[in-house]
């Protein structure tokens, strides 16, 4: 089993991707100790891709794995701050100096 897989997700975490997300994220977990997760071309994201997100990182807990989010885009960032979850995850949200100003 390989220890690190990157996976990138290029569609929007919303409703309409839902069933087809939480099977890719499962399978890749499954198949790796330690998933890092690019968020940075996701254009829009819901309260399930939020639940998602939340699933992921609960069932690499469950299991003793490790999973990152990286890179997250501007409405990933929006959707974590609006819910105040973003020590819940972990993970450092950069933003970049275009979107600070």
């Amino acid at each position: 089993m390989p220890s690190a897989q990157l996976l990138s997700i290029t569609e929007d975490l919303t409703i309409y991707h839902a069933l087809e997300h939480k099977q890719t994220l499962l399978d890749a977990l499954a198949k790796t100790d330690e998933l890092e997760l690019n968020l940075s071309q996701v254009g829009a994201m819901d309260s399930i891709g939020l639940q998602l997100l939340i699933l992921l990182k609960k069932e690499a807990q469950r299991a003793g794995k490790s999973v990152r989010f990286v890179a997250h885009s501007q409405a990933v960032s929006s959707v974590i701050d609006l819910c105040n979850l973003a020590a819940e995850f972990g993970d450092p949200l950069i933003i970049p100096a275009r979107q600070a100003a």
